[in-house]
């Protein structure tokens, strides 16, 4: 009796398991069932509150009621599975010439770690020396496209032909190829998560050096001969020429005005203070973005530290010598 006891206490935990076993089973190819093609896909997450703002120590909406992004503002999980469901495809535009190349290799391979992971990318390289872009492995769904383009004598005239540069390809292919458009510098890294989060019909980053200043501390182009010119009283935010974007069709419309302002302003003898920087201010002040990054989109440990307002540093300069780099 003793021992019958023993082996019906010792065949109880080994019929539960089973039990749970094949409930495991039965429940996933439920679960799978229901995430089939077609299927919605159903999230658990906390209920927003409305009355309960993320974040009180930031601006979280301008006053035309664009999103300002902050870490604490938005919920990643939902995000990427609405952007999953569109099948959205996003281009990466980086300029690497001349010895600007020598950046290239540690900002593909710090995107292939935070930029849109588990989404479809296309990196869009503008260089004059394709032989000098680096082999980068590079995840499912994303690939690398090199453009072969001219340089310039001077660094101010490659980064003011970025704009033309992307308005044509834009037209040519992007259109074609692409869902939205991030336009990035390359002499920086991703140091965080940088997803779709950001994504929106426009969006302008705030510059890490202005966020705190009020508009007439801008270095706003003031002259009123420049196509780029901003008065005193006017301004919304500074905007980094850095990091922007937005749908394809919203980037190409900047970039073209941008650059025909350029050709207007070279063609009356006068360049902006802060050149293609201060006509994308110009655009941004005039066509409102549908979304403002925060500085933790593009920042400078070095130069700035880490305040405690900045919760993570996303996208952040590299350490280099101006002088070695630029014109060379």
């Amino acid at each position: 009796k003793l021992k019958f006891h023993w082996l019906q206490l010792g065949l109880f935990p080994l019929i539960i398991l089973i039990l749970v076993f094949f409930s495991y089973g039965f429940l996933s190819s439920r679960s799978q069932l229901l995430e089939g093609p077609g299927a919605v896909t159903r999230m658990v997450y906390p209920q927003p509150n409305a009355l309960i703002p993320t974040r009180k120590d930031v601006l979280v909406l301008t006053p035309w009621l664009a999103p300002i992004v902050w870490e604490g503002t938005f919920n990643i999980d939902i995000l990427n599975e609405q952007f999953r469901l569109r099948n959205t495809t996003i281009g990466l535009t980086v300029f690497a010439i001349k010895k600007y190349v020598v950046f290239l290799k540690l900002f593909l391979e710090t995107a292939e770690q935070h930029f849109m992971v588990g989404h479809r990318v296309t990196y869009y390289v503008f260089t004059d020396r394709p032989a000098d872009v680096p082999q980068v492995p590079l995840g499912a769904n994303r690939q690398l496209v090199v453009l072969s383009v001219r340089n310039y004598t001077r660094w101010q005239d490659v980064s003011m032909h970025r704009m033309e540069m992307i308005s044509r390809f834009s037209e040519q292919r992007f259109l074609q190829e692409v869902d939205y458009l991030v336009c990035a510098d390359v002499d920086m890294k991703f140091q965080d998560h940088v997803g779709v989060e950001i994504l929106s019909a426009l969006f302008g980053t705030l510059h890490p050096g202005f966020y705190r200043s009020g508009r007439k501390a801008f270095t706003y182009e003031r002259r009123p001969q420049s196509q780029a010119y901003i008065p005193w009283d006017n301004g919304d935010f500074y905007y980094m020429g850095a990091f922007f974007g937005g749908s394809v069709v919203e980037v190409s419309k900047l970039t073209k005005a941008c650059h025909q302002a350029m050709v207007v302003d070279q063609a009356n003898g006068i360049e902006a203070v802060w050149h293609d920087e201060s006509h994308l201010n110009k655009y941004l002040l005039y066509h409102k973005p549908t979304k403002v990054l925060s500085p933790e989109y593009m920042w400078d440990q070095r130069l700035l530290g880490w305040p405690s307002i900045i919760k993570k540093l996303r996208f952040a300069a590299v350490p280099k010598n101006h002088q070695k780099i630029r014109n060379r």
